[in-house]
């Protein structure tokens, strides 16, 4: 990705790196949350594949799209008159969650997404990129009124500002070579078996913790993680699942691999998840979004839009 290691760390705030929820997330269609994983900031989904311009991935196979949403907690419709525009900031380049479309306006997951919610709640909206790290500044001195860029919820920024209910997570699993899918992964299943994860990751940390078994191998980067396994150093590595699916997915795996087990969600490890940032206090937009986040998801446009940028389901 594109943004600065400063970038990547505060990144890291926006999830260590949410259909997709923190305490909400019935993530439909997922095996019970198996030995549940942490969330690591929003990954950089593009990195490391093949990809060098942001594509809508073609609609593959059929797939379990996650839920992020409780249908028994139907949020009540708020009070929208006051709500006349929705000045939405965004990132200048975090594919394919967001980027610049061929016609040079912003598009991506997010952009799309803020649209849904707009024509939900009936009100106009703008969308004006940013560099990530300048999101924050920009929406406290009330130069837009929404942040919707992946932004991990963390303690540090609800200091600052106030999230929406999450609409996405990122999950963290394992992939092994194809000739060794394993449908389920219990640490019992990985003893002596040799595991990569990027050193210093809440990745590595997860495996020290649950995992104790496993010979772990850390790696300074994707890169390095992701040549261990095609040539067999290692039998499974361990990272988030957005850019693994988007790796799988691509040239650079040279069709190699695959995902083993289910996702792991836990969020003492990997974040609470990625939410809708406003500004502190600002509950009637906080609630209209909530309230327009869940309609999208319940109409099934949500599910329609997560297919279109996931060919390969990270849950």
């Amino acid at each position: 990705m594109a943004p600065s290691q400063q970038a990547k760390s505060f990144k890291s705030v926006r999830g260590l790196l949410a259909g997709l929820a923190a305490g909400l997330c019935l993530l439909a269609g997922l095996p019970g949350a198996q030995a549940q994983a942490p969330a690591k900031q929003p990954p950089a989904a593009a990195q490391g594949t093949s990809q060098a311009t942001p594509q809508v991935a073609p609609q593959a196979a059929p797939q379990a799209v996650p839920g992020f949403w409780d249908p028994r907690r139907r949020p009540e419709r708020p009070d929208l008159s006051r709500l006349t525009v929705i000045r939405f900031l965004t990132e200048t380049d975090y594919p394919p969650f967001n980027y610049t479309g061929a016609d040079g306006n912003p598009a991506g997951f997010n952009v799309d997404l803020a649209r849904a919610l707009c024509e939900e709640i009936k009100v106009t909206c703008t969308v004006q990129m940013r560099r990530f790290e300048t999101l924050v500044d920009a929406l406290t001195s009330n130069r837009g009124d929404a942040i919707i860029a992946s932004m991990a919820v963390s303690p540090q920024l609800r200091a600052r500002v106030d999230f929406t209910d999450p609409y996405y997570r990122v999950p963290a699993r394992f992939v092994s070579r194809k000739d060794a899918v394993m449908p389920e992964i219990r640490p019992e299943y990985l003893e002596g078996k040799k595991v990569g994860a990027i050193a210093g990751s809440a990745h590595e940390a997860y495996l020290k913790a649950m995992f104790t078994d496993a010979e772990l191998h850390p790696y300074p980067n994707d890169d390095a993680m992701r040549a261990a396994l095609r040539k067999g150093e290692v039998d499974f590595i361990f990272g988030d699942a957005i850019s693994l699916a988007f790796w799988i997915n691509g040239t650079d795996s040279g069709d190699c691999c695959a995902f083993s087990g289910g996702p792991f969600v836990e969020s003492r490890f990997f974040g609470e998840g990625i939410g809708i940032a406003v500004r502190k206090g600002n509950d009637v937009l906080r609630q209209a979004l909530n309230w327009a986040l869940f309609r999208v998801w319940e109409k099934g446009r949500y599910t329609d839009l997560w297919l279109r940028y996931f060919s390969v389901s990270p849950f």
